[in-house]
């Protein structure tokens, strides 16, 4: 329709809907530039939170843990833990034992001392009897002092002292024997029934009837007491 034919007030209406159709339009293309703007395949550029996350510690346990060991701070679980490994030059080196050649005197730890009662009770005038024995029981044969200066049977009662093989020795006080492994030294020995003393009384007194003990010892080897009865 030609505008020049439109009557009063016709123009107005046109032209109304002329600019309706416009803005329509232009909303349309505002939109659509919205949408391809925030929607399409260009580059965005993060925002605040994004750069932050993006840049902080990984929260994994074995990359924390690794990147914690490679810093030097780790502390070692209990499980996790390696006993240290001496060093060589803190290793004690036991010296070897020289093997022992035959008639070198004998170590306590070759010997074995005993001695036994020859009776249990000894009426009167019977003395005491005692068999005293050394065993070498080492590799080889070896040598053992077994005079009264290195040996002594010793006679107690309770405390009282009675009689030693050590007082008043007289002769020679020293006597070497050889030892073969395993082949007893035996030696008997009486026991007169009186008292001994250092002073080497020349008449000492009898001991009493009781109870007695009988020891030998040699050095740090003792043997075990041997319990008798005087009559």
């Amino acid at each position: 329709m030609d505008p020049d034919t439109m009557g009063d007030g016709s123009g107005d209406v046109y032209w109304r809907r002329r600019m309706s159709v416009l803005v329509a339009v232009l909303v349309v293309v505002a939109v659509v530039a919205w949408a391809c703007s925030s929607g399409g395949s260009g580059p965005q550029r993060p925002s605040n939170a994004q750069t932050s996350a993006s840049v902080s510690p990984s929260t994994d346990p074995l990359l924390d843990g690794l990147r914690t060991l490679t810093m030097g701070t780790a502390t070692p679980t209990a499980s996790a833990s390696v006993a240290p490994t001496p060093s060589p030059s803190k290793v004690t080196l036991t010296p070897m034992t020289r093997p022992k050649r035959p008639g070198e005197p004998c170590t306590e730890a070759d010997l074995v001392l005993s001695m036994q009662g020859k009776q249990d009770v000894y009426p009167a005038g019977v003395q005491p009897n005692f068999l005293i024995t050394l065993v070498n029981t080492g590799p080889v044969m070896c040598s053992a002092d077994v005079g009264p200066r290195s040996m002594e049977v010793r006679i107690t009662s309770g405390e009282d002292r009675i009689w030693s093989t050590s007082d008043c020795v007289s002769g020679e006080a020293t006597e070497i024997k050889q030892l073969q492994r395993g082949v007893p030294w035996v030696r008997s020995l009486n026991w007169n029934r009186r008292r001994s003393s250092s002073d080497c009384r020349t008449d000492p007194p009898a001991a009493l009837p009781g109870t007695y003990v009988a020891v030998v010892r040699m050095g740090k080897l003792k043997s075990p007491m041997g319990v008798f009865h005087l009559r």
